[in-house]
C-alpha cells in the first residue's frame, strides 16, 4: 500500500474519532498537506508528506512515517507519523501560556455574591 485516502489515514491516526469527521475538517479547510489546504477528503498522502491539523485553536504539524488503513491502538498509532519539532514547541508554549493565565472563570466558584457580599461592597464604595 504507498498511498491512502486522507480521511482514512487521519483516522487511523487517531486525529479524529470518525471518518465522517476527518471528511468534514479537510471539507471545513482545516488540513494542510505539503503546506496546501485540501479541499477533498479523498486526497492521497504517501510516506514523507507533511499534514498540518489544526484543532482547538493550535496547528499540530507531522511527517507522515507510515501508511495504514485500519484502526489500531494508541501506541500503534503513533508510529504512523512524527510531530515536527517545530510543532512540539509551539504546543508548549501554549500550554505554558494556559498554565500562567488560568481561565477566568475559575474565579466565579463562590458564585453571586451574597446580600451581606453586596452590603461590604457598597461599604468599601462609600455608598
Amino acid at each position: 500500500m504507498d498511498k491512502i485516502r486522507l480521511d482514512k489515514w487521519l483516522w487511523a491516526a487517531r486525529f479524529y474519532k470518525t471518518r465522517s469527521l476527518a471528511a468534514h475538517e479537510i471539507g471545513a479547510g482545516r488540513i494542510q498537506l505539503n503546506d496546501q489546504v485540501v479541499a477533498k477528503p479523498a486526497r492521497e498522502v504517501a510516506v514523507g508528506d507533511r499534514v498540518r491539523v489544526r484543532k482547538t485553536g493550535l496547528d499540530i504539524e507531522v511527517d507522515i512515517r507510515a501508511i495504514s488503513g485500519v484502526r489500531g491502538p494508541a501506541p500503534q498509532a503513533a508510529l504512523l507519523y512524527q510531530e515536527t519539532a517545530d510543532s512540539i514547541a509551539a504546543r508548549e508554549r501554549a500550554a505554558e501560556q494556559r498554565r500562567l493565565a488560568p481561565e477566568p472563570a475559575q474565579d466565579l466558584n463562590a458564585g453571586r455574591p451574597t446580600k451581606r457580599d453586596r452590603r461590604l461592597i457598597d461599604q468599601m464604595r462609600g455608598r
